[in-house]
């Protein structure tokens, strides 16, 4: 007799732990797709804005590069508004070195970026691509006493008449915390027109 009571203690227990499983089951996946309605879909451009070059500044030269193209490749190819574009457009200004930036007040640097973005998508272009050299064909060299870097940067761009390579050699300095910045480039190709 005492093996049913024993049998049936089981099974009660089983009915229980299943109980606890499914419930715990139920719950985990009510609250996943709770946490998944409430995600925050983040723009490319918003992406860009939430990045903090205090802390997480790129560390090569390449990758200063890299970060120039993710930039740009928003800015040309992304639908933005005026207040986006000139957001994104201050924000790259902390990856370009300061007598770069000194060459223009932030207004004409402003007037003349929406300008080229506006020729930019009259005409229909798209970076489609995107690339740097190698690590290992960045040039290192020095001028008057301050570390600088050379590489090449290619894009990719989508015209009316197919798809046409534009290649820059970007020149890079090291600034006093030892953060590479871009200090000027110059076009290898004609970039379409």
């Amino acid at each position: 007799m005492k093996s049913p009571k024993g049998v049936k203690g089981f099974i009660i227990i089983l009915i229980l732990v299943l109980l606890i499983v499914g419930y715990y089951y139920y719950l985990s996946n009510r609250n996943y797709r709770d946490r998944k309605e409430a995600e925050v879909v983040v723009t490319p451009a918003q992406s860009l804005l939430l990045l903090n070059f205090d802390i997480n500044y790129p560390p090569t030269p390449k990758e200063v590069v890299k970060q120039y193209m993710e930039f740009s490749k928003v800015l040309h190819n992304e639908d933005l508004t005026d207040e986006e574009i000139e957001a994104v457009g201050l924000k790259l200004l902390e990856i370009l070195d300061d007598d770069l930036v000194a060459n223009k007040t932030r207004e004409d640097y402003i007037k003349d970026l929406k300008s080229e973005l506006k020729t930019f998508k009259d005409n229909d272009y798209a970076i489609v691509n995107m690339y740097t050299s190698q690590s290992t064909d960045v040039d290192f060299f020095e001028v008057e006493g301050r570390e600088c870097s050379s590489l090449y940067g290619t894009f990719s761009i989508r015209t009316d008449s197919g798809t046409q390579l534009l290649q820059d050699i970007f020149i890079l300095r090291k600034d006093d915390n030892g953060h590479w910045k871009i200090y000027g480039w110059q076009p290898q190709a004609d970039s379409p027109e």
